[in-house]
């Protein structure tokens, strides 16, 4: 791995990608200093204790939303407005047309989510205010204020800006932009946390934390490296006057297919409740008992949220990879090339087989991420009150950063294989 990162730097064509990748990066933390006015930040801070997707929201724009920054939202508005694109290119017909129609779709398709992740900043960043309103770090919050316009419109257009700068990093760089936006949110956060580690007087706990943080990323490589490969034949066929020879491949089915989106959408569904309860948490009467009753049911420390939050996680891994992978349609493609499965004959028998096997390693995956998904509040209970107490990188971020690493690196190691190939012709 690191003679392939030192060949890269040596090549001027990828540390010209490389260089503006980092430039890219620079810019963005930079734009996470800058403030949004109007903002109690000592009174932000104490009430982003108590909320998990704010908290998941600060960790991904690398703290912006404890200072309340103009990138705040960082890339939550385009994920969840891909998300939404990806969910409905699977029931939306026109759309399915589009996602089969090759680059021209998915241009499209981008397109159509840049334009869904504009109205989704507007309502996320008057989503914030409100919720920011509530617990007195901004006051006067009205839309009638032009005090409160301009902070929604700053929040929005930072979200729009990080989001153009991720797409500049796809398109000059290399790696995926909105993944490096995302790494580097999470990467900001270290150097706190590791400052907290480095001065723990407890050395014991230390090295059974750093061991646990060793066997994480082990795991994780292991499971995101992880797939199924399908043996395919093909067999001889002839076309007009040729003949073309048949072969054999395989057809590689990953382990984890569905990534952290279901991380994503588990904490979203149970952070929703328990924000709306605590609107409510501080009226009388009956309301106001139902409401605590409901934020103390699903506090983040509670067994309800973390069984909760596991098998929400499980679920929406099997439901995701359902949309991404379409066992139908893996068949027919492989039918009209004239490839099968040994053993198997081609058509409705391949889609059950194909059907059978995704959903027996999908198992292995989904409750891969659901550990993960838990294994922040567990390693908080375990070491409460010592080093990891406020240490950002749990095990979503852990998992974000050590897939954004492998895929960079294998990206990296293609470039340098394709400018190395000499070819036949010289």
């Amino acid at each position: 791995m690191f003679d392939a990162l030192i060949n890269a730097i040596r090549t001027p064509d990828i540390r010209r990608r490389l260089l503006f990748v980092a430039g890219m990066l620079v810019i963005y933390r930079a734009l996470g200093h800058v403030p949004v006015p109007g903002i109690e930040r000592d009174l932000l801070k104490e009430f982003l204790g108590g909320q998990p997707f704010l908290q998941l929201i600060n960790l991904f724009s690398g703290g912006g939303l404890a200072d309340l920054s103009i990138v705040a939202l960082a890339m939550t508005p385009y994920i969840n407005a891909s998300i939404i694109m990806q969910l409905m290119s699977g029931t939306v017909p026109r759309l399915q047309q589009l996602s089969r129609e090759g680059e021209y779709g998915r241009n499209k398709i981008n397109q159509y989510t840049r334009y869904l992740t504009v109205p989704l900043a507007f309502l996320q960043s008057y989503g914030t205010l409100a919720i920011l309103s509530q617990a007195g770090v901004i006051t006067d919050f009205n839309l009638a204020r032009f005090e409160t316009l301009i902070q929604m419109f700053t929040l929005a257009a930072g979200a729009v800006l990080v989001m153009w700068l991720g797409e500049l990093i796809t398109e000059r760089g290399i790696g995926n932009g909105i993944s490096f936006i995302i790494f580097a949110g999470i990467v900001a956060g270290l150097p706190a946390g590791l400052g907290q580690f480095l001065a723990s007087p407890d050395i014991a706990q230390a090295v059974l934390f750093s061991i646990l943080a060793v066997a994480g990323v082990a795991v994780i490589v292991y499971i995101q490296e992880g797939q199924r490969r399908i043996p395919i034949q093909y067999a001889s066929r002839v076309r007009g006057r040729r003949m073309y020879q048949g072969g054999a491949t395989f057809l590689p089915l990953r382990v984890n297919q569905a990534g952290v989106i279901p991380i994503i959408f588990a904490i979203s569904i149970l952070a929703f409740p328990f924000q709306i309860a605590s609107y409510f948490a501080a009226s009388g009467g009956v309301v106001g008992d139902v409401a605590i009753g409901i934020t103390n049911f699903l506090s983040p420390q509670g067994p309800a949220y973390i069984v909760g939050y596991f098998l929400l996680t499980v679920g929406f891994t099997y439901f995701y990879t359902a949309f991404t992978f379409k066992p139908d349609e893996t068949a027919d493609q492989l039918r009209k090339n004239g490839g099968f499965i040994p053993g198997i004959r081609p058509g409705i028998p391949t889609r059950d087989y194909l059907a059978r096997v995704v959903f027996r390693i999908s198992l292995a995956g989904a409750l891969f991420l659901g550990l993960v998904a838990v294994s922040p509040v567990v390693i908080e209970a375990l070491f409460r009150g010592s080093i990891v107490a406020g240490f950002a990188l749990g095990g979503t971020a852990l998992l974000i950063v050590v897939s954004v690493v492998v895929e960079t690196m294998k990206q990296i190691e293609a470039q340098l294989m394709m400018r190395n190939y000499e070819g036949f012709i010289k």
